[in-house]
């Protein structure tokens, strides 16, 4: 607040005596008068700075359109009126900011010399191919590295399928955003055309975990389909899960993890093996890390991805959606399945996987009609998925049965029930032989509620994607006994 003279001061201001000194009496006022003014001086001067600093930031980064539509003034009026112009956006996990350019013939040639990638290859059905190409992720995600992922084999199917890419299946760019990180296909690395065969040194964890082999995990995805001639190193003992143990063979994350980095690759360098084409030995790539084979990893126990915090499914797996286009597909054959009109919506469903064929190893002489789950013991799951879907306020009354089962008498129990079943020989007429897997694993994973095998990959896998991705409701039942599954 300003200072107010008293009364006493403003009268011996206004009726000064010629004793008192002319100097005080203009102090006095001179006071006064900087009080009243300070104020306004400060409003004045907080004005002056703000508009400086609007003009300084307009100078420094104009905006486009005010620019654009009005000219600036120069002193040469004979220059063009000068425009900002945006600066490209820099995106990180756009594939062409990982690698040198498009696919050349030698992989090498491709790959950023500031920047380190981790690869591996598969030997297994294509579910548990699925599962090792997550682990690669997950392993690429705690070590800093890019994940350079091959194709998959048609290795539970007709041999002489082609090969398809992990991009025709899951959506990549989706991946690479819910990530954050960059992903990427060998074919982005080299050219599929490309015959010429390079030298790789990889790491040999099979031999690690296995106590009765002397060799890496073979595949014939790096040799025969990428041309790489690899030199294994054997791993060291230490990455197995329980050691000594010849009944597990599991190694863990982080223990082959540490081999990505310097100090422990040059501890536990050991002799390698000569690779088959060029004869040589290399110690494991410092660049392009790899593995010869990542199915049985984990963080803490075996066959992890059953449990609810499986890092590779909470980090990876959860985030490798089905591409647009195999969407679309699978909700063609559910609406012809169920008999969908034109124009109506599609009605939620409950999708069935009875794994047999290569399960009857596991009956160890009980008879298959005993052995594997029977039809009435599948339908109690069914009825309890539906009930507590009915609890949700969710009415299911579709059933799609997804099997490998040939048996038409089979089959005709699951018609009895009231239980539809996908057309493929009209998927593989349409897209081939591969699509009807893959038909039926997005049918698995998008209905409502899901059953499956227990012991299945492929129904673990629909459990997962069912209740992460729908907040569905997933039962599985029991098998190997006709008691197995009471409850």
């Amino acid at each position: 607040m300003p200072h107010r003279a008293s009364d006493a001061e403003e009268s011996l201001l206004s009726n000064y005596s010629p004793y008192m000194p002319n100097a005080y009496i203009n102090t006095r006022r001179l006071h006064n008068n900087r009080r009243r003014i300070l104020p306004v001086c400060l409003s004045l001067t907080a004005l002056a700075l703000t508009t400086l600093l609007v003009l300084s930031w307009s100078q420094q980064r104009p905006d486009q359109s005010i620019v654009a539509s009005e000219p600036i003034e120069t002193e040469d009026a004979s220059k063009p009126p000068s425009v900002f112009i945006e600066p490209p956006k820099f995106d990180p996990l756009d594939p062409r900011v990982s690698l040198k350019g498009p696919p050349t013939p030698k992989f090498r040639d491709n790959l950023r010399p500031e920047l380190q990638y981790i690869t591996s290859w598969i030997s297994a059905g294509w579910t548990n191919d699925v599962m090792t190409y997550a682990n690669l992720i997950y392993l690429g995600l705690i070590t800093d590295r890019i994940p350079v992922i091959p194709i998959f084999m048609p290795t539970h199917m007709d041999g002489a399928l082609p090969t398809i890419p992990f991009s025709e299946v899951f959506d990549l760019p989706r991946l690479r955003q819910l990530l954050g990180k960059p992903v990427l296909e060998w074919r982005e690395v080299k050219d599929r055309e490309s015959n010429i065969v390079e030298d790789l040194g990889c790491w040999n964890i099979w031999e690690a975990v296995h106590m009765h082999e002397k060799h890496p995990r073979i595949s014939v995805v790096a040799e025969h389909h990428l041309k790489l001639d690899l030199s294994y190193t054997k791993a060291p003992d230490y990455v197995k899960l329980i050691p000594g143990f010849e009944h597990d063979l599991h190694a863990t994350f982080w223990s082959l993890a540490t081999l990505a980095f310097p100090e422990s690759r040059k501890a536990n360098l050991v002799p390698p093996l000569e690779s088959s084409v060029h004869h040589v030995s290399l110690p494991p790539d410092e660049q392009m890390l790899c593995y010869d084979y990542l199915y049985y990893v984990c963080a803490h126990k075996p066959h992890e991805w059953e449990t609810d915090y499986s890092p590779a499914w909470r980090y990876v797996g959860q985030h490798m959606h089905w591409t647009k286009r195999l969407e679309d597909i699978a909700e063609l054959a559910v609406r012809e399945t169920l008999g969908v009109s034109d124009g109506a919506p599609t009605p939620p469903w409950i999708t069935i996987h009875a794994r047999h064929t290569d399960f009857q190893d596991l009956c160890y002489g009980v008879p298959i009609h005993e052995c594997y789950a029977s039809i009435s013991t599948i339908a109690r799951r069914v009825s309890e998925v539906k009930a507590e879907l009915h609890r949700k306020g969710i009415a299911v009354e579709h059933v799609i049965m997804t099997s490998d089962e040939k048996d038409p008498a089979w089959w005709q129990e699951v018609a009895e029930q009231g239980w539809y079943r996908v057309n493929h020989q009209k998927i593989t007429e349409a897209h081939g032989q591969w699509y009807t897997l893959f038909v039926d694993v997005v049918i698995q994973s998008s209905g409502k509620g899901f059953v499956g095998t227990d012991g299945s990959t492929m129904s673990l896998l629909a459990q997962r994607r069912v209740e992460t991705w729908h907040n569905g409701v997933t039962a599985q039942f029991k098998w190997g006994t006709p008691a197995a599954d009471d409850h």
